[in-house]
């Protein structure tokens, strides 16, 4: 047998595998050979959540929310009790656009949620004698225990039918209401629980109150819209079946919204009835709330949170400059919608924000920058270029 060469040797003995804790490519020893490139280089992105103007955006903000908090040293109380239906509707339309705009179901029975936050004043205030502030957070709170069991009727039903569902529901619970002689049944009941409270600080604090409700209904929204919660509610709007597919739990995120969004109608119900200090149930659970949930939503930019606040803006200065006109203002508010969804049917915000550029709540990422990868002949080319030594 003829003795091998190291050559030889080299060439027979088995190359050794990897193992779990080496690289793929063992980086090469000083002045020894280059190491092959990779066929995928690496490519890094830079994205962003807020920009330049949603730091604009929450200065503005701000800035106003700083001159409305000032409102019952500034404004007469006229205005101020205008401003709290402000508030209201910004609240309730945040709700609605949470509601379909996010999580797709569209609703048209909001206003008996609406009517339970306005009867909850009435009970938790007047029959059991809670402070009537206290009286609408508890009332908001058993308006959301009370829809998780609607919820579970109403979610049988889809599109169209879940719509009229909610509708029935909302009339189931007026009349229960209206036969209920504990709130002043048909008759109504007025609000006598701020009786120990002059009519200058009752409005003040109403007025406070209102603005600080609409202040944690629009944070809180953002926040949720933020979260992981929040991207599935987009998913599950989009498609249900597709969002099921990757995990998302469809039902309990739409109950979840739902809960939400009566909670939202509810604050607003006691809020107007603690600003008229009267209810009535043909009143309360109006289906007029719902209509001008819906034209907030739409005349705003629906599935937006800027959107909402700019259609309550909107929807309070033609209410309260067109009110005197009688039936002619129903006329003039359905031309607006109708005009506003065929000619900007992302609403009135999506025509502000020039296509999403200026986003004061920004709930998504934006991309800063993408660099082009580069060819695979240019990468392998450049690893097979030798040192150079760098001249002085």
């Amino acid at each position: 047998m003829s003795a091998q060469t190291p050559a030889q040797q080299s060439a027979t003995e088995p190359t050794p595998k990897p193992t779990a804790g080496s690289t793929a490519a063992a980086a090469p020893e000083k002045g020894g050979a280059h190491a092959a490139p990779s066929d995928t280089p690496t490519v890094r992105a830079r994205v962003r959540r807020a920009s330049l103007s949603s730091w604009i955006g929450a200065a503005v903000m701000l800035a106003v929310l700083a001159v409305l908090a000032m409102g019952p040293y500034v404004f007469d109380r006229g205005l101020q009790q205008r401003l709290v239906l402000l508030f209201a509707l910004v609240v309730m339309g945040t709700a609605w656009n949470l509601l379909a705009g996010y999580g797709g179901m569209v609703s048209i029975g909001q206003q008996a949620f609406v009517g339970l936050g306005a009867y909850g004043l009435v009970y938790f205030g007047d029959v059991l004698g809670l402070s009537p502030f206290v009286a609408i957070v508890v009332g908001v709170l058993v308006a959301g225990l009370v829809s998780i069991p609607i919820s579970w009727l109403t979610f049988r039903l889809v599109g169209g039918y879940f719509a009229i569902g909610t509708w029935v529901v909302a009339e189931v619970l007026r009349l229960v209401v209206a036969q209920t002689d504990a709130v002043g049944g048909g008759a109504g009941f007025t609000v006598r629980s701020f009786g120990g409270l002059d009519a200058v600080y009752r409005i003040a604090f109403v007025y406070w109150f209102g603005l600080a409700g609409a202040v944690v209904m629009v944070a809180a929204t953002y926040l949720l819209m933020r979260s992981r919660l929040g991207l599935g509610f987009t998913a599950i709007r989009d498609d249900a079946v597709a969002a099921a597919s990757l995990g998302v739990r469809v039902t309990l995120s739409k109950r979840i919204v739902y809960v939400v969004a009566a909670m939202g109608a509810a604050f607003g119900g006691g809020l107007t009835a603690a600003n008229t200090l009267r209810v009535q149930p043909d009143s309360a659970f109006s289906i007029s709330f719902t209509v001008a949930m819906i034209f907030v939503v739409v005349i705003g930019g629906i599935g937006s949170i800027e959107g909402p606040i700019v259609g309550a803006i909107v929807y309070w200065v033609l209410q309260d400059q067109l009110a005197q006109l009688g039936s002619w203002y129903l006329v003039i508010l359905g031309a607006i919608v109708i005009a506003v969804t065929l000619y900007a049917p992302r609403g009135l915000w999506g025509l502000v924000s020039r296509g999403g550029r200026l986003r004061p709540f920004p709930v998504g990422y934006r991309l800063l920058d993408l660099p082009s990868a580069p060819s695979r002949t240019t990468a392998a080319a450049g690893a097979a270029a030798p040192d150079t030594p760098e001249r002085n």
